[in-house]
């Protein structure tokens, strides 16, 4: 943005309506100067306006800037509402706890936005002021929101801690309310913590090392005492997140039969509360638990009203989700037309979201199930599709895989490892799908 020398005044530029505003007050002598990013000059405009030397004035702008900022964020523009805030930081308050609640919100925008560093940072600024005015409860929110957001940085020792701080505070408060909130985060460390420890692992749940289940335990410790809590409380849909946070942590310890308690639990509230996305997830988890228990038709029909769920949600990547999970299940059933029934949808909805991994992983169980009922050229194109697509991305084991699948199809099929079956490709070539690695959704 070009200043005029004469009137050291912005010569306006077309703004497209679409567009945010953001801007930083630089001060400079012998007079303010703006520099504005290229998203916009209202704001500029306002600030510039709004500024005055007289004090009362001064905190009238700050706090209405800062309002717009928490407008735009309820109504989910955090970028505009950080633009907001900064723009209320830079006017200036001479009221701490004024500019103690801006930081927290600019925070909390940052934390939407995926800019963690960011969030932290506004965060630290909020606890600083929090304890510089003696508010206490201040100080408890503040560090319950640098507990979240180091948790997602992977700092968990550390959220660890200032969460804890959050919930001894709150009780010496007698902040029921916040410390619910505090036992709630802490499960979420425990739990996002164990989750990351057994990444690398290729356990199925409950089969896992001593560290990964007893940081798991006690994840499910704190949301127990935080369900008793918001009962106490009275908050239905607090409940519904315990329990569903209850029953994702039995079912990764393995306690399978508890799992699906929790998860029914968390299915009702979500029916009571009309909430379809939860009431889905809550279906998916039934049927993974019903899995592990060997009650495949069971988990079948969570599978199918997860389905149907997506479908009405639009959701066109948890719908391939359940497709791939009901072709396992009917494979499990040694339903294996139905299973490939399942997995030829998952194949077709696969190529509209373009995942070459899923493509591969999908060609692999349908030249399984192939196989499974001696259609063996059939099982042929899928493997060998199977098998360019892990070369394509550089997945060695499921090249290897596909290999073997290959030579062993071969064989029943009585050709050489050198032998083509060209007449089979073009069968299914309305197929070649591509698609997310969707398998049972564990998680």
């Amino acid at each position: 943005m070009k200043m005029s020398s004469a009137s050291s005044k912005p010569r306006i530029l077309p703004v497209n309506l679409t567009e945010r505003p953001v801007c930083k007050i630089v001060p400079s002598r012998p007079q303010p100067r703006c520099f504005l990013l290229p998203v916009g000059l209202e704001l500029w405009v306002y600030v510039q306006k709004m500024r005055n030397p007289q004090k009362k004035r001064m905190e009238a702008s700050c706090l209405e800037l800062a309002l717009e900022g928490e407008r735009l964020c309820k109504a989910g523009d955090f970028k505009a509402g950080a633009a907001f805030f900064e723009a209320a930081v830079q006017v200036g308050t001479e009221d701490l706890k004024t500019l103690s609640a801006i930081y927290s919100q600019l925070g909390n925008a940052y934390f939407y936005l995926k800019e963690y560093s960011k969030a932290l940072e506004y965060h630290k600024h909020d606890l600083t002021l929090a304890r510089t005015i003696g508010d206490r409860i201040g100080e408890a929110k503040a560090s319950g929101n640098l507990g979240n957001t180091l948790k997602i940085l992977g700092q968990f020792d550390e959220a660890v801690v200032c969460c804890q701080r959050h919930l001894d505070i709150s009780q010496e408060q007698g902040d029921k309310v916040g410390e619910a909130r505090a036992l709630y985060n802490i499960g979420n460390v425990y739990h996002a913590k164990g989750k990351h420890l057994s990444w690398n692992m290729a356990q199925d749940p409950g089969y896992l090392p001593q560290e990964v289940k007893e940081t798991l335990q006690k994840a499910s410790e704190y949301y127990e005492r935080n369900l008793s809590l918001v009962k106490e409380l009275g908050d239905r849909a607090a409940q519904g997140r315990a329990y569903g946070n209850l029953g994702n942590t039995q079912y990764l310890l393995g306690n399978f039969s508890e799992a699906i308690a929790f998860h029914k639990e968390r299915l009702a509230i979500a029916k009571e509360f009309g909430d379809k996305a939860a009431e889905r997830r809550a279906y998916s988890n039934l049927g993974n638990a019903h899995i592990f228990l060997g009650r495949f038709d069971i988990s079948a029909e969570y599978y199918k009203k997860t389905l149907q769920l997506s479908r009405q949600l639009k959701d066109q990547a948890v719908e391939a989700q359940a497709c791939y999970s009901l072709g396992n299940t009917y494979t499990l059933l040694q339903d294996y037309e139905r299973a490939i029934e399942y997995h030829l949808k998952h194949l077709v909805i696969a190529q509209e979201l373009g995942d070459r991994v899923g493509e591969g992983r999908a060609c692999w169980s349908l030249g399984n199930a192939y196989v499974s009922l001696g259609s063996h050229e059939q099982a042929l194109h899928f493997a060998r599709k199977h098998l360019e697509i892990s070369q394509e991305i550089g997945d060695r084991n499921g090249e290897q895989t596909a290999q073997v699948n290959m030579a062993q199809v071969k064989l029943a099929l009585g050709l050489g490892p050198g032998d083509e079956d060209m007449g089979t490709a073009h069968h299914y070539s309305g197929y070649e799908a591509q698609g997310e690695f969707l398998g049972f959704c564990w998680h």
